[in-house]
């Protein structure tokens, strides 16, 4: 079974920070370019951050320019966001999002499999 498993989510306070990973099982990531998106109540989802494949490119939004840094470990089959100097507006819930292919970024429609998301509040 294909599976995105999203993970590292929680409370934090103004200023603070977290790393959130994406674990895949079923399939590996080698292959699939990973896109981060976070959708707040009553909003549309929007993208955060994209890596390519092989990890050589990013992007970010700009929002979060300056303050998160996307990775990938393909030995662990793992994606990962380090959010840092957090803001209350940051708080969403947290998806990430594969799409096999040699790109960067695609829109959300696009992706093949999704995570269930994981739930970020930055509060005081």
């Amino acid at each position: 079974q294909l599976q995105l498993v999203e993970s590292g989510g929680g409370l934090v306070q103004p200023g603070g920070s977290l790393r959130l990973s994406c674990a895949a099982s079923g399939f590996t990531l080698d292959y699939s370019a990973i896109g981060w998106f976070r959708q707040a109540p009553g909003k549309e989802r929007e993208r955060v951050s994209c890596i390519s494949r092989s990890g050589g490119s990013t992007y970010y939004a700009d929002s979060v320019q300056g303050r998160f840094t996307i990775s990938r470990d393909n030995a662990k089959n793992t994606v990962y966001l380090q959010m840092n100097s957090l803001k209350p507006e940051y708080t969403a819930v947290y998806y990430c999002a594969a799409r096999r292919g040699n790109f960067l970024c695609s829109g959300y429609l696009l992706y093949d499999d999704w995570g269930q998301g994981t739930q970020v509040t930055v509060s005081s």
